[in-house]
């Protein structure tokens, strides 16, 4: 099953490093990674994306809770949460093909933010599932770069992470 795991930890040199060491040492994998200070400059909030059974899970967040850099550790989908992912994609628009692109962008709430004779670059905002729909309904050939940023979550309503 698919997790989205919250971590709180201090912002020093090492301390992404010895998360992902974590990872790799007992070979978990790491479907996506983010990660950025919050507004408390000694803390940095990375969001990881997982598989795993719950055991397995449970494993992880008490390997993590031990790491001396963690502060917090919460695991979104335990409860609502919401979830974005950035992408950013530029794709073939010459000719005719450029009103199609420009409309397709339209539908999925893209903004092109570069366009040249041959191409356009587009961002895109949402939930994994969006992102992947609107590359499948490109044609594949038109498709000339794509950049994710991987998931980040936050927890609905009063549900926060914080010391």
């Amino acid at each position: 099953m698919r997790h989205v795991i919250s971590v709180l930890m201090e912002n020093e040199p090492g301390a992404l490093s010895r998360v992902v060491g974590l990872f790799s040492a007992r070979g978990y994998n790491i479907e996506t990674l983010t990660v950025a200070p919050t507004e408390d400059a000694t803390l940095s909030r990375l969001t990881v994306v997982t598989t795993g059974s719950d055991a397995v899970i449970e494993q992880i967040t008490k390997h993590l809770n031990r790491l001396i850099d963690v502060v917090k550790v919460v695991d979104l989908t335990e409860g609502p949460h919401i979830e974005r992912e950035l992408m950013l994609i530029k794709v073939r628009a010459v000719g005719k093909e450029r009103e199609e692109v420009k409309r397709m962008a339209d539908i999925f709430r893209g903004s092109i933010i570069d366009v040249t004779d041959k191409s356009y670059t587009i961002e895109l905002t949402g939930a994994q599932d969006k992102l992947q729909a609107f590359i499948d309904a490109l044609d594949r050939s038109a498709i000339l770069e794509t950049v994710r940023t991987g998931a980040s979550g936050i927890g609905r309503g009063e549900r926060v992470l914080k010391v």
